[in-house]
């Protein structure tokens, strides 16, 4: 099969091959020749999801410079690692006894040819130290569960479509449980943190794991800074995101409003993806315990609470508080997220080289929320920027439109039903997080095959089995089983983050979708 490229957004593509052998093996290619301007592969199932430096077109060029290092067909991939684990199972899995049933045999006969194959991680991805792992036993090849789980304990090891995985965290899934093991797949503690990387074998045997011992901090004094007196929602940590770390199955995340984080930032004098606080609607109350300057950029609006009265601060611009003041801000009338900045940063520390927290990962500083305080770095910081004007951002009641490019999967969904995805308004909804907007209107029905596992960017559209479409934000997993009819275009991302519940959504696009990718002079590039 020549490789098929399908869009995802000017600078993000999918390539699309034979099988898992044909994937790895351009992976493999890819690594050896790097094609120059590509920042970021994510290898799944039967697809490398390509992503390209800044100012880099997903184009045609680029299409044909991956097409020229395809390797021949039947070429298998490269061995990558000589390491193999081995882990523990007790084999008590609820679906053990369906498992037997599909594959003709008995549960310990099942069990019995589990530890007989070398399983191998082809990919990562789904949940950080997820991955993905075959072997040579066709028997093995399992349909996932017709209705996934709403919670699947951790440690747990799961079958589904010629994969082992052994899930890291509690999560929804869809895989066959056939035991579990208390081995730990991620722990920060450990470099790497992930105990299954792209190329490791793992040998599976029964009885319980040696558990390693975990180094536990002593329980730290609530730090002097900037305390919360009042909070409706968490408050988090964000930067621009942790990057390159698609090897252990963990997303950028970051700032939901890059924008808004980057003015703050330089409305004090600080790097502007310096880690700031994301502030989620309101009311929120901060009391500072020293002197400090602050900023706050984004949806809020600032009042300083101090002796002598109330000072409301013009939007975006900076602000000093002394000892014992406070800064109040109200749920505001647009927009939902606010980034709050203070001069020379705040004493957070990176977790894989970034402060952002990833909700769905649970990686990075915990959240803020009653009684928590967070105490300043005392960074250098450099000469401020005049407040930029603030964005004008959507109110509750009002109908937003989003740019889209159409794709990798919109051939999955019929004319009318990609004619129902662009002509309605879909409603934001209060189960929107974020991992993801969720979002209601008319169903949309779609081929009924199974989709292999494969790479999403932020901003994906993908359309589970219910017809409500969930756009991705900045905490989405990397990988994903549904199909993505469309991906939100860059730019409008930072508008996507602050969309709030009960808002709608009309996708727009002036390109149809179109499997191979256009010429480089006619792709926009952010």
């Amino acid at each position: 099969m020549t490789a098929r490229f399908l869009p995802v957004g000017p600078r993000c593509l999918l390539v699309e091959l034979a099988d898992l052998d044909a994937t790895l093996a351009l992976f493999d290619a890819l690594l050896a020749d790097p094609v120059p301007g590509v920042a970021e592969i994510v290898p799944a199932a039967r697809t490398l999801m390509i992503t390209t430096d800044p100012g880099v077109a997903a184009d045609a060029a680029l299409a044909g410079a991956i097409a020229r290092r395809q390797p021949a067909p039947g070429t298998a991939p490269a061995p990558r690692s000589t390491e193999t684990v081995e882990i523990p199972v007790t084999y008590d899995g609820e679906d053990l006894r369906d498992v037997a049933d599909h594959m003709g045999l008995t549960p310990d006969q099942v069990i019995a040819a589990h530890q007989e194959v070398l399983w191998q991680v082809a990919f990562c991805g789904f949940a950080p130290g997820f991955a993905y792992m075959t072997c040579d036993d066709a028997r093995f090849d399992l349909p996932r569960r017709s209705a996934p789980r709403t919670r699947i304990p951790a440690g747990s090891v799961a079958l589904a479509g010629r994969f082992c995985g052994v899930y890291p965290q509690e999560t929804p899934g869809g895989w066959q449980l056939i035991g579990r093991t208390e081995l730990p797949m991620f722990d920060l503690t450990r470099d790497p943190s992930a105990l299954l990387r792209p190329g490791v074998r793992a040998r599976f045997v029964e009885g319980a794991a040696k558990v390693h011992a975990v180094a536990t901090p002593a329980p730290a004094t609530t730090p002097t800074g900037l305390a919360v007196v009042q909070t409706a929602f968490p408050i988090l940590v964000q930067d621009a995101g942790r990057m390159g770390q698609a090897g252990q199955g963990v997303s950028a995340s970051g700032a939901l409003d890059l924008g808004a984080l980057r003015r703050a930032n330089r409305a004090v004098g600080n790097p502007a993806n310096d880690p700031a606080l994301e502030i989620t609607l309101g009311p929120v109350r901060l009391r500072a315990d020293c002197a400090m300057t602050l900023a706050l950029a984004g949806a809020g609006q600032a009042v300083v609470i101090h002796p002598q009265g109330r000072t409301t601060v013009a939007p975006g611009a900076a602000f000093a508080l002394d000892a014992g003041d406070q800064v109040q801000i109200d749920p505001p009338a647009r927009g939902m997220r606010s980034y709050l900045a203070l001069r020379g940063g705040f004493d957070v520390a990176p977790v894989l080289g970034s402060a952002a927290t990833d909700t769905l990962a649970h990686i990075g500083p915990p959240a803020l929320t009653f009684g928590d305080a967070i105490a300043p770095a005392g960074r250098p910081a450099g000469a401020v920027d005049d407040p930029q004007p603030p964005t004008t951002l959507p109110a509750g009641d009002q109908v937003v439109e989003l740019p889209v490019t159409l794709g990798p999967r919109t051939d999955w969904f019929s004319a009318e039903m990609v004619a129902r995805f662009l002509e309605q308004d879909w409603q934001v909804t209060a189960q929107s997080s974020r991992v993801g907007i969720r979002l209601s209107g008319e169903a949309l029905s779609r081929d009924a095959s199974e989709l292999p596992s494969e790479g999403t960017a932020t901003g994906a559209i993908q359309i589970p089995h219910s017809g409500q479409p969930v756009l991705f934000l900045a905490d989405h997993p990397l990988t994903g089983g549904y199909p993505v009819i469309a991906t939100v275009q860059p730019q409008a991302l930072d508008l996507a983050g602050q969309i709030p519940p009960g808002a709608r959504i009309r996708f727009v696009t002036d390109t149809p979708f179109a499997p191979t990718p256009r010429k480089a002079n006619h792709d926009p590039v952010p």
